[in-house]
């Protein structure tokens, strides 16, 4: 079966949301004998890098099924090295076309980290790491005038996919191809919905 282009499996992936939005989902891929199909392969057609927050289930909110998504997801969507190898490994051997990166409103991690622009309120442990890592990202929107958090985590997904094309050499050469774009977008509590906020590489929409 041939790869997707990255601007079908968008396409997809936006249907899926507007079937979760509308509460019409389809539930795909969820069978035994999907179960079954996948025991030994696995062939997704996106990798989604979000936030790990609870409400922000990828595969339940795109409508998608066992085996379509190879899902990272950490705090904040904030990158490490562990991140950069998994998205590579979603590239290079499992093939997919697209990556989407996906933030959220109400983001803990970024109203973290605007607490401690803000305040000089940061927290301990490793909790710090990812408000260290988050603040490079709002730094930009903040110093021009942008103070309010769920602005700030729009801006954060679009700097972490700026990050993966800078930091992955792979990512940049296959965006450059035509082969692989990068979606980032977020995802609205409220109503379901997501949001595209900026796209690297051909998703057939602007």
């Amino acid at each position: 079966m041939p790869t997707p282009s990255p601007a079908t499996t968008w396409a997809a992936l936006r249907a899926g949301n507007e079937r979760f939005v509308l509460g019409k989902a389809a539930h795909p891929g969820q069978s035994s004998d999907d179960r079954t199909r996948l025991t030994h392969a696995q062939k997704p057609h996106v990798a989604l890098f979000g936030c790990a927050d609870s409400r922000v289930a990828a595969e339940i909110i795109l409508d998608q099924g066992l085996g379509d998504m190879f899902v990272v997801r950490t705090a904040g969507h904030v990158i490490d090295a562990a991140v950069l190898g998994s998205i590579e490994y979603a590239i290079t051997v499992l093939d997919v076309p697209l990556i989407v990166v996906l933030g959220h409103d109400n983001c803990g991690a970024v109203k973290a980290a605007l607490s401690a622009i803000e305040d000089g309120v940061v927290p301990s442990g490793y909790v710090r790491e990812i408000v260290d890592r988050v603040t490079p990202s709002i730094l930009p929107g903040y110093h021009s005038g942008v103070t309010q958090a769920d602005a700030l985590g729009a801006r954060h997904a679009v700097e972490t996919a700026t990050q993966l094309r800078i930091r992955s050499v792979v990512t940049a050469q296959r965006i450059l191809a035509g082969t692989l774009a990068i979606a980032a977008a977020t995802y609205h509590l409220a109503d379901g919905r997501i949001v595209l906020r900026a796209h690297l590489g051909d998703i057939g929409e602007d």
